[in-house]
């Protein structure tokens, strides 16, 4: 035997398990294998479900900070936002032109131009005449006094329209004591009604109007008037001319209001408002012929019970605010420019095929009716006319909003469902006279309380609430009338001082 085989026999000799046959695994054993891969299954689908999980409240937080983020990003041309909430949290409206224009700015050219006209000889205050000094043709010395001059043609006219020297007007009232030639005894007249307290009936109402229609706050009232009107007075004088214009006001006011619940169509709307800190509500209420304010401290359907009675019976026009709803079941119109903003708003965050297709349909019918509705503002159309061709719209707008009842997108199912089920409140203004599409009338009147809230930031008292709100009535129905804000005032404060009825702000009847 060589050395290489004996290697090998030694080495089968050493190690004799090598090529011996294993004993097979008991029972027990493949049992043990068999619970312990079974334990190591549970821990590996119990770390899958963790992350699972994990990855759920991930994608949930994602969507959440989506949703935020979409809303921030809202403004009043995409959703029901009030253009006083445009800044700079969220992303500013486009204004303007989307594409520049390439026209130079001012009039162009080739139009006719506008001049302002020249006042009547009546209206002119004063003359002044304006004399050459030597002749321009020889150097001739002219005379310079009118009466010795020579004159040829039409003097040459040119107005300049200048404020008089500004000084406070001070009226002294004296009131002797007269003696009675019969008995001996004097007699002293009382003061005359506008005679009453230290200023005029016509510097309170300007301090009204300088505060509500102008916006103005108290403080600079007061420099206003001693700086520009040489008028001394402290805030707190100023404060009481405010709140007699609003007591000399409180009666036509009153008349509005109970005129409010027999108009025939009436805008309403309403915004936030602050007393002392404390949340309020400023409601507006327009009319065909007037505005109506009033501060309350809810937002609920009982102010317009309050208001409007137990049940109005003319045509409301709102938003689709839930208290509109429960408090009016007759007839209504509903906002169309609060709807497209809000289809708008889907459109802009749109991510599923179904809200694309719906924003896109829902659009293209909007513009097809209004395109209908300026046809008949434009007398195009008649009403009769109006009435018709809306018809198929209406199918097609209450068809569209069935077709998406149960859509997987949350934003266009309820969107469809809010058109499905107030379909009918849409389309009032197509039959009825003095009904308009939109609540813009009412949402311009708050515009003006809105600038006045972030001036002033509210009130401090029940008083200064009433005050606002009657001031601003006055104030704006007086613009809608075609008055003289500032002229009323005046003429409500006489009349108050001297106890007699204020003039009226509802429109005389034939």
């Amino acid at each position: 035997m060589n050395g290489r085989a004996a290697r090998r026999a030694s080495r089968k000799h050493a190690n004799p398990s090598r090529h011996a046959h294993p004993h097979p695994p008991s029972r027990e054993e493949l049992q043990r294998q068999v619970e312990r891969q079974q334990r190591e299954i549970q821990k590996l689908q119990e770390q899958v479900a963790e992350r699972d999980q994990k990855i759920a409240d991930a994608e949930k937080q994602i969507a959440d900070l989506e949703r935020q983020l979409a809303a921030r990003q809202k403004n009043s041309t995409n959703s029901s936002k009030p253009p006083s909430s445009d800044g700079l949290a969220g992303k500013s409206r486009q204004r303007g032109r989307r594409k520049k224009s390439k026209r130079k700015p001012g009039g162009q050219k080739g139009h006719p131009g506008h001049h302002r006209p020249l006042a009547s000889p009546e209206q002119v205050q004063e003359v002044r005449p304006v004399l050459p000094v030597e002749c321009k043709h020889c150097g001739q010395s002219l005379p310079q006094q009118i009466d010795q001059i020579q004159t040829v043609g039409e003097a040459q006219r040119h107005q300049v329209t200048e404020l008089p020297p500004i000084q406070p007007y001070v009226i002294e009232y004296q009131c002797p004591k007269v003696v009675c030639p019969a008995c001996g005894e004097g007699t002293r007249a009382p003061l005359p009604g506008e005679a009453q307290g230290d200023f005029g009936p016509q510097l309170m109402a300007l301090i009204a109007y300088l505060t509500i229609y102008c916006r103005m706050p108290r403080r600079v009232v007061e420099a206003f008037l001693e700086h520009v009107l040489s008028i001394s007075m402290s805030l707190g004088s100023a404060q009481k001319c405010w709140e007699q214009a609003s007591a000399a006001v409180a009666q036509p006011c009153q008349e509005l209001e109970q005129q409010l619940k027999n108009e025939p169509v009436l805008n309403s709307d309403e915004t936030g408002w602050r007393n002392n800190g404390e949340k309020r509500y400023l409601w507006a209420l327009v009319a065909r012929n007037f505005v109506f304010y009033t501060v309350a401290k809810t937002r609920s359907s009982a102010v317009l019970i309050h208001l409007l009675g137990a049940v109005f019976a003319g045509i409301l026009c709102s938003d689709r605010f839930s208290a509109y709803f429960k408090y009016h079941k007759g007839l209504s119109q509903l906002c169309w420019a609060h709807l497209k903003r809000n289809i708008l708003g889907i459109q802009d965050f749109a991510k599923t095929t179904d809200a694309q297709r719906f924003c896109r349909d829902a659009l293209a019918l909007y513009a097809r009716l209004f395109r209908l509705w300026r046809k008949f503002q434009g007398s195009l159309i008649d009403r009769n006319q109006l009435i018709l061709r809306s018809i198929p719209l209406q199918q097609r707008w209450l068809a569209l909003a069935e077709q998406y009842l149960d859509s997987d997108d949350k934003e266009v199912r309820n969107m469809a469902t809010a058109l499905f089920q107030h379909c009918g409140r849409l389309f009032t203004f197509i039959e009825h006279p003095g009904v308009e599409p939109t609540n813009n009338c009412v949402e311009q009147a708050l515009r003006i309380a809105v600038q006045l809230r972030k001036i002033i930031f509210g009130n401090r008292s029940a008083q200064g609430e009433v005050a606002t709100a009657r001031l601003l009535t006055v104030t704006q129905t007086c613009r809608m009338q075609g008055r003289n804000a500032l002229g009323y005032l005046t003429e409500a404060i006489v009349s108050y001082r001297r106890n007699q009825p204020v003039p009226s702000l509802l429109p005389k009847r034939p």
